[in-house]
């Protein structure tokens, strides 16, 4: 049996998305490291279009919330979050770090793998919590 999604657990879901996701994208790529970025090759935007990261973690957001209570099962925040980590922050590890990768001439990969592999542990384990919290009584009334 599938969880009920309720609106008001989405919206918070999405919320908190933004509110941890959006300060730490910023201040982790245009901040603490935009010039390791830009020596690695990554921004080939003079100046890149802050609105469309904001919209793209607004978007993360409700798809992450709303993908949660089916993913995150069990009544054991540690056991949803290690899948959330895996399932997710995995999926978006290949979209972003393996295939920016292999479209983009960023040297060093070591690097480059480094950092986006720490940035998105950080990203995915911090979210990964903030939902366990948002859908808590979800996920504790689909396991029983």
């Amino acid at each position: 049996m599938y969880p009920t999604l309720r609106p008001a657990m989405l919206l918070r879901g999405t919320i908190g998305y933004l509110l941890i996701v959006f300060p730490l994208a910023y201040v982790w790529h245009l901040v603490a490291f935009e010039s390791t970025y830009r020596e690695l090759g990554y921004f080939s935007r003079e100046e890149p279009i802050v609105a469309f990261g904001f919209v793209s973690v607004v978007l993360q957001g409700v798809l992450l919330s709303f993908l949660y209570p089916l993913i995150c099962r069990t009544s054991s925040v540690l056991a949803n979050l290690f899948l959330f980590v895996l399932v997710m922050g995995g999926y978006h590890w290949t979209v972003h770090v393996l295939a920016e990768a292999a479209k983009h001439p960023i040297e060093p990969l070591s690097t480059w793998f480094a950092l986006e592999s720490a940035y998105l542990l950080i990203q995915f384990a911090s979210t990964g919590l903030l939902f366990a919290v948002v859908h808590r009584s979800t996920t504790v009334a689909s396991s029983s």
